[in-house]
């Protein structure tokens, strides 16, 4: 239990065996690359420190952004012993030694204590309501670490008692510089022994993808996969590519770029650039998302955003689907690549969308309206006998195939939820119910002639 609390004000010592990319972590501000919003001298958060209050938070930011480095900065700046859990590999029953040790350092040195959870998302909702209390009365000064959006991840009651602040991807000049400072460190660096030519550095800066930790590990395994020359290891983009091996892009199944990523997609389509379309698609396809699930989308956007306007587009989808059912991935990567971009190029209209929304609101407005008497279902004698079904005039009897009737209830008769689109088959729909609205109008006129 003890060696989870760091008393950073002592004398800093490394491990020269530790990862590259754990040696060159940042020891204050100076050193700490990014994030210039958050940590510049005058920023919220740097006066906090000054003023010596320094509130639980959430920092909020994709891999290798700085959050873990971050918080160690703030605990040494304001003297507060540092305890760091993972949500991965740690236990909330570790919590309660924390908070007991955390009481002793307050009664026995008056020295504060910062609790440091990493991916603190990892934790359910029980486990998280279980910092709660500590929290509120100021045992310790919790600082939650999570590459996932807070809003979905933390508990209100938690959040609510978090100040929330947002890491940045790092930029590529950041990232330059942090590889740069590692490769001339003689202390905790690579002491010059390791060369990168202009192309390797770029490569590098390409495979990074803006996190600091994944640049300084690929960096060392190049480093220790290289032949030394002269006393001077040369990394050549080459052997860089080979140590990378693949590079995979940011992809969280379950997370925010989940949901912004299937987004994107289907904005991308919605607005008609199948180029877009089909990049969205290959950022979830590649990274492992389910390929089911892709087509479920593709088969809702077929419906919302293009309709009636081209009636095929549903049926495209949905043997997409169909496609990724009996073949799964790779075989079916095509198919769900032809509906994106049939979809992307398709008329649009969200017509059927807004009617549908639209009688939602009516159905819960309405209440439960009974159903005209002509139009309900007379299965028995005794339905018959009360009037289910009488004066039901049968369409297909009629001339045109067509009878001026209403099928609403009597509280809400002649409401129009459909309005057709202007693009695609839409219009043929619209020319035929203006056609039929003349058709109830000579009607009409052919019975006032009638009683007259």
């Amino acid at each position: 239990m003890s060696d989870l609390f760091q008393d950073l004000d002592d004398e800093e010592h490394f491990d020269p065996d530790a990862p590259l990319a754990d040696r060159m972590r940042p020891q204050n501000f100076s050193e700490f690359y990014g994030q210039k919003a958050l940590v510049s001298e005058n920023s919220p958060l740097r006066e906090m420190l000054k003023k010596k209050h320094l509130p639980s938070m959430i920092l909020w930011g994709p891999p290798g952004s700085g959050k873990t480095t971050l918080a160690s900065i703030l605990a040494r700046e304001t003297g507060q012993i540092f305890v760091s859990m993972s949500a991965v590999t740690s236990r909330v029953a570790v919590v309660r030694e924390v908070v007991e040790q955390a009481k002793n350092a307050r009664r026995l040195s008056n020295r504060g204590t910062i609790l440091f959870i990493d991916e603190i998302h990892r934790f359910n909702k029980a486990q998280q309501d279980a910092f709660l209390p500590h929290v509120e009365r100021g045992i310790v000064t919790l600082i939650g670490a999570t590459t996932e959006n807070p809003s979905f991840e933390v508990v209100s009651p938690l959040l609510s008692r978090c100040q929330v602040f947002v890491l940045e991807r790092l930029s590529r000049e950041d990232i330059q510089g942090i590889i740069e400072q590692a490769l001339s460190d003689g202390e905790k660096g690579l002491s010059g022994s390791v060369e990168l030519s202009d192309d390797s550095m770029e490569f590098l800066l390409d495979m990074s993808d803006g996190d600091a930790r994944k640049a300084l590990n690929l960096l060392e395994m190049a480093s220790l996969a290289t032949r030394e020359i002269e006393g001077v290891s040369k990394i050549s983009r080459d052997l860089l590519a080979q140590t990378a091996q693949k590079r995979m892009a940011r992809y969280d199944k379950n997370g925010e770029w989940h949901f912004d990523i299937i987004s994107a997609l289907h904005k991308s389509m919605r607005g008609s650039d199948p180029d877009a379309s089909l990049y969205w698609l290959a950022r979830m396809l590649e990274a492992g998302e389910d390929p089911l699930y892709v087509a479920r989308r593709l088969v809702r956007a077929a419906s919302e955003d293009v309709g009636n306007a081209d009636p095929n587009a549903l049926g495209v989808a949905i043997r997409a689907y169909d496609t990724c059912h009996y073949l799964g991935m790779p075989e079916c990567n095509l198919a769900l690549a032809q509906a994106v971009i049939y979809i992307s190029t398709a008329p649009k209209s969200n017509a059927t969308y807004t009617a549908y929304t639209n009688a939602a609101k009516a159905a819960k407005k309405s209440g439960d309206l009974p159903v005209p008497m002509h139009i309900r279902n007379a299965p028995t004698s005794l339905m018959k006998n009360l009037g289910y079904g009488k004066d039901y005039k049968y369409p297909h009897n009629m001339d045109e195939s067509f009878v001026d009737e209403s099928y609403l209830p009597e509280e809400i008769a002649g409401s129009r939820f459909y309005k057709p689109g202007k693009f695609g088959y839409e219009r043929e729909i619209a020319k035929r119910l203006a056609y039929w609205d003349k058709l109830r109008k000579k009607i009409k006129s052919q019975k006032n002639r009638d009683v007259q």
